[in-house]
């Protein structure tokens, strides 16, 4: 009976290493889990690290660069980028709707691309004039 506790307690503790990207420093951040809810994160050395451990645990999120096909500009694509962070989750997905877009010239460096991507609130935005 006591061994089934044991094996109960240690199948439902678990570990994921995070390397933090906000400093350059790159803490190996270690974050606890029982019973898939973060009990603990180890190895930061500052309250960024912590932030940053928490947040890619709970709600991954990326900014999307990428570019955009465009007719009448110097080249035949233009760079793109979210004007947030998106879930990662959402990133394939937002880049098939990107994929179908094709601009014309000429467009402006800030300019709205596409609002509000699949709902998430953020817009796509042109980072250059063409």
């Amino acid at each position: 009976m006591e061994n089934n506790m044991v094996d109960n307690l240690v199948n439902s503790i678990k570990k994921r290493n995070i390397t933090c990207i906000v400093c350059p420093q790159g803490c190996n951040l270690e974050v606890w889990y029982n019973n898939d809810v973060i009990s603990e994160i180890k190895g930061y050395t500052c309250k960024r690290g912590l932030d940053y451990g928490w947040a890619e645990s709970t709600n991954p999120t990326r900014m999307l660069t990428t570019t955009v096909r465009i007719e009448g500009g110097e080249l035949p694509v233009m760079p793109v980028k979210s004007e947030k962070p998106i879930p990662k989750e959402l990133l394939l997905e937002s880049m098939d709707i990107i994929n179908k877009i094709k601009l014309k010239a000429p467009i402006k460096s800030g300019e709205v691309i596409l609002e509000n991507i699949l709902d998430t609130g953020v817009s796509i935005v042109a980072t250059r004039d063409m």
